[in-house]
C-alpha cells in the first residue's frame, strides 16, 4: 500500500513539474522523515530543481506544495503537504483511510512483460553439495521467488535453470579416480552404483572422498606429475568427444550425483524448471554455431604466435582500446583462450555458446527436452539430444540473472564482452552477474564439526573450506545437524505433540535458520557460518521472525478469533480518534511498516539484493514484538481499541509470513 500511494504521488508531481516548469525528472527521490511526527514521506525534489529553475529550494517547495494541496482530492490516502526545512516536501498520510486499505490487502503491482531467466546452483556433478553451494542456491531461489507472479496479481514470467557441467574438469577428476585409483570399468561402475543403492550409501558422499583423493594423487609423486597431468587432459578430451566408455562412465556418475543434488535442494524448498547439460551443448554443436558466429563478427581469431599459438582466442573485456595502441603484429598475451591448441573448448567458450542460446541468438539451435524430476506441482526437464514433445521453451530470455560467485568475475565479464563484440549490446545490458562472496566457517563451528583447528586458525574470524582438500561441510550433514538441534529444543518445549509433527516443525525451524542466515548478509559479504548464531531465537535470525509469527498466532487462539476476521472488522471501525493520538502513532508505525512489503520487493529486484527483504522481515518482527510488549491485547476492555489491536497483530503476522515465504521460509505452528 505504501508503494501504491508513493506511485500516485510521484505521478502527480511529474505532471505538475511538466505543466508548471516544463521539466521532466527521470528519478524522483522519496525519503522517510526522521520522525513519524513529521510525516510519512519526504521529497527533496525542490533541491534537484533549484539550479535548473534558479530559485531557492524553499520557494520551489512552497509552489509545489500549493499545487499538490489543490490536487489532494485525487490523491487517495494523502492528508496534507507541508514545506519543511530548507525546501523539503513532507507528506502526511490519512492514517485511518490507509489502515483500511492495508487491512483490505491492497498492493501495488509487481513485474511486467518479458521472460526472466534465473540460473543458480550449477554445482559440478562430481561430489556432494557443500555449504558454499547453499548460498548460491538460496540466493537464486529467493530471487526467482521475488520475480514470480504467484503471490500478488502481477509478476514476471520466470524460468529457473541449473547448469550441469557434466563434461568439465571436476567430473573428469572423479572419472580419473574411478579408473586409475580404483580400477573401475564401465561395467564395474554400473555395479558400484547398484551396490551403493543396495547398501543405502550415497554416491555424492562416495565421490566427495574420491575427489579429495584424486586431487592429492595428481601431485603426490614428483616423478609422475607430467604423466598424471596428461591422464587428466586425455580424460577431459574423451568426455568432450563423447561416445566412448570414459564419457559413459562420466554420464553415469554425473547423473547419479545430480539426482542427489536435487534431493538435497528440495530439502530447502528449492526447485528447478530446466537442467541444461554441457554434454548437449557439445553434442548438439552449439559451440560450432557460436564459433562460426564469433569468427564472422571478428570476436574470435586463431593465434599464430606467442604462448597461445594454435589456440582460438578473444580479447578480454576492457582490453580492446589498450591493444589498439600497441604494435598489432605482436600477439596479445593476455587474450582469453576459447579453444585450446588440442581442440578442447574452454569453460568460457561453452558458456558463450550457452548464453547465445539463452537469449535466442543461436539460430536454429535448441536442446531436446526430457522429463527428469517430478515436483509436487511441476516437472523439471533435462537437456537431451533427442527429447519429448511438447515441452516448455526456455531459450528466449529477455533478461538473465546468473548466480555465480565473485571468483568467476573474469569469465562472466568475458561472456558479456563476447556479446558486446558481436553487436548484441542489448543482451549484454540485460545480463546480470548475480555475484556473491564465499561461505566459510567460524572456528567454533569447525570444531563442532570435528575438524582439528590450529591455535592460529582459532584466532581467525573465519576459516575457508576446500573441497579438494576434503575440508568442508556437506550440505546434507549441515541440515541434519541443524534439524537435530532444533528438534531437541522442540521436544523439550512440546512433548505433547506427536513425534512426526515435532520433526516437521524442527525441519521448518532448521531450514528457516539456514536460509535466513545465508540471506541476511549482502552478497558482497563473506559469511562465516555458525550453528549457534543461525539457530538463535534472539537477534537477526530466521527463528526470531518465525517466533514472532507464532506469538501473533497465539493471540488469535487465546482471543478465539482469526487473523482474517480481525482484519475484516477494520472496515467497520472509526479509527481517527485512536490513530491520531500519541499512543495511536505507535500502532500506526506497525501498520506503516507492514505496508512496505512490495516496496522492499521492488528494491530487491532493482538491486538484485535479497538481503533487503531479510532485513525487512527482521525489522517487522522487532516492530511486532515491541507492539506485543507495549499493548496487552487480550486484556483490553474497549471494543474498538481491542479490535484495532487484534488487527494490528493480524497485519504484522500476514506480512511477516509473506516476507518469509518470499525468502523460502515456512512459519511453524509452534516454536
Amino acid at each position: 500500500m505504501y508503494r501504491t500511494i508513493q506511485q500516485s504521488l510521484l505521478a502527480q508531481i511529474q505532471a505538475i513539474l511538466l505543466a508548471k516548469y516544463d521539466v521532466t525528472l527521470t528519478n524522483l527521490v522519496v525519503e522517510q522523515p526522521p520522525s513519524i511526527a513529521l510525516g510519512e514521506l519526504a521529497l527533496p525534489v525542490a533541491f534537484e530543481l533549484a539550479k535548473r529553475l534558479r530559485k531557492a529550494p524553499r520557494a520551489i517547495a512552497t509552489e509545489l506544495a500549493a499545487e499538490l494541496t489543490a490536487a489532494l482530492p485525487s490523491l487517495e490516502g494523502i492528508a496534507s503537504v507541508e514545506v519543511a526545512g530548507a525546501g523539503y516536501l513532507n507528506i502526511r498520510l490519512d492514517r485511518a483511510a490507509t489502515v483500511r486499505r492495508i487491512a483490505a490487502d491492497q498492493h501495488a503491482d509487481i513485474g511486467g512483460p518479458g521472460f526472466r531467466l534465473v540460473e543458480h546452483t550449477s554445482i559440478n556433478p562430481n561430489k556432494a553439495a557443500h555449504i558454499g553451494h547453499l548460498r548460491n542456491a538460496i540466493l537464486g531461489d529467493t530471487f526467482q521467488r521475488l520475480l514470480r507472479p504467484d503471490r500478488f496479481k502481477t509478476g514476471y514470467e520466470v524460468g529457473v535453470q541449473n547448469y550441469i557441467d557434466n563434461t568439465g574438469v571436476q567430473v573428469a577428476d572423479v572419472v580419473v579416480g574411478l579408473v586409475y585409483l580404483e580400477g573401475k570399468t564401465l561395467s564395474s561402475t554400473r555395479e558400484l552404483l547398484t551396490e551403493l543403492i543396495e547398501t543405502n550409501q550415497r554416491i555424492d558422499f562416495y565421490c566427495w572422498d574420491l575427489y579429495a583423493r584424486v586431487s592429492q594423487w595428481y601431485t603426490a609423486d614428483a616423478d609422475h606429475l607430467d604423466a598424471r597431468k596428461q591422464i587428466r587432459l586425455d580424460t577431459l578430451h574423451a568426455l568432450e568427444m563423447g561416445k566412448n566408455d570414459t564419457a559413459d562412465i562420466a554420464d553415469l556418475i554425473s547423473t547419479a550425483v545430480l539426482r542427489r543434488h536435487l534431493e538435497t535442494m528440495q530439502r530447502l524448498n528449492i526447485e528447478y524448471d530446466f537442467l541444461p547439460r554441457e554434454s548437449e551443448i557439445l553434442s548438439l554443436h552449439f559451440w560450432d554455431a557460436a564459433r562460426t558466429l564469433m569468427l564472422e563478427k571478428g570476436v574470435l581469431y586463431l593465434e599464430t604466435a606467442g604462448k597461445n599459438k594454435g589456440c582460438y582466442v578473444m580479447r578480454r573485456a576492457g582490453s580492446a582500446e589498450e591493444i589498439a595502441t600497441e604494435d598489432s603484429s605482436l600477439p596479445d598475451e593476455d587474450a582469453k583462450v576459447i579453444v585450446r591448441s588440442n581442440g578442447t573448448v574452454t569453460y568460457v567458450g561453452k558458456d558463450i555458446a550457452y548464453h547465445l542460446w539463452k537469449f535466442g541468438l543461436l539460430s536454429g539451435k535448441d536442446f531436446g527436452h526430457l522429463k527428469f524430476n517430478q515436483y509436487p506441482d511441476r516437472c523439471c526437464w533435462i537437456s537431451a539430444v533427442h527429447g519429448e514433445t511438447p515441452h516448455p521453451s526456455f531459450g528466449h530470455a529477455d533478461a538473465i540473472y546468473n548466480v555465480i560467485d565473485s571468483r568467476q568475475n573474469d569469465p562472466q565479464n568475458n561472456v558479456i564482452a563476447a556479446l558486446r563484440g558481436m553487436g548484441y549490446t542489448e543482451a549484454a545490458d540485460r545480463y546480470t552477474h548475480f555475484s556473491y562472496e564465499m561461505v566459510a566457517l567460524t572456528p567454533r563451528c569447525a570444531v563442532e564439526l570435528g575438524y582439528a583447528i590450529s591455535e592460529e586458525d582459532q584466532k581467525k574470524s573465519y576459516i575457508e573450506v576446500s573441497g579438494r582438500k576434503g575440508f568442508g561441510v556437506k550440505a546434507d550433514d549441515l541440515l541434519d545437524r541443524l534439524i537435530a538441534a532444533a528438534k531437541s529444543e522442540v521436544d523439550t518445549r512440546h512433548p505433547e505433540i506427536e513425534p512426526a509433527e515435532r520433526l516437521t516443525i524442527a525441519t521448518q525451524i532448521a531450514v528457516g535458520a539456514l536460509r535466513y542466515f545465508m540471506l541476511r548478509f549482502t552478497r558482497n559479504t563473506v559469511i562465516a557460518f555458525d550453528f549457534k548464531d543461525a539457530l538463535s531465537f534472539e537477534g537477526e535470525t530466521g527463528p526470531y521472525v518465525q517466533y514472532a509469527i507464532v506469538r501473533a498466532a497465539n493471540i488469535f487462539r487465546k482471543a478465539n478469533t482469526t487473523a482474517a476476521a480481525s482484519l475484516a472488522v477494520i472496515a467497520t471501525l472509526d479509527l481517527s480518534n485512536i490513530l491520531d493520538t500519541e499512543e495511536g502513532s505507535s500502532l500506526w508505525e506497525t501498520w506503516l511498516l507492514a505496508s512496505k512489503l512490495t516496496l522492499l520487493i521492488e528494491q530487491c529486484i532493482a538491486t538484485a539484493e535479497p538481503a533487503y527483504l531479510a532485513k525487512y522481515a527482521f525489522q517487522l518482527a522487532q516492530q511486532f514484538n515491541n507492539f506485543y510488549h507495549r499493548h496487552h491485547v487480550l486484556n483490553e476492555t474497549d471494543p474498538t481499541r481491542k479490535s484495532l489491536l487484534l488487527a494490528t497483530a493480524a497485519v504484522a503476522q500476514r506480512e511477516m509470513t509473506r516476507a518469509l515465504d518470499y525468502l523460502g521460509i515456512e512459519a511453524p505452528p509452534v516454536m
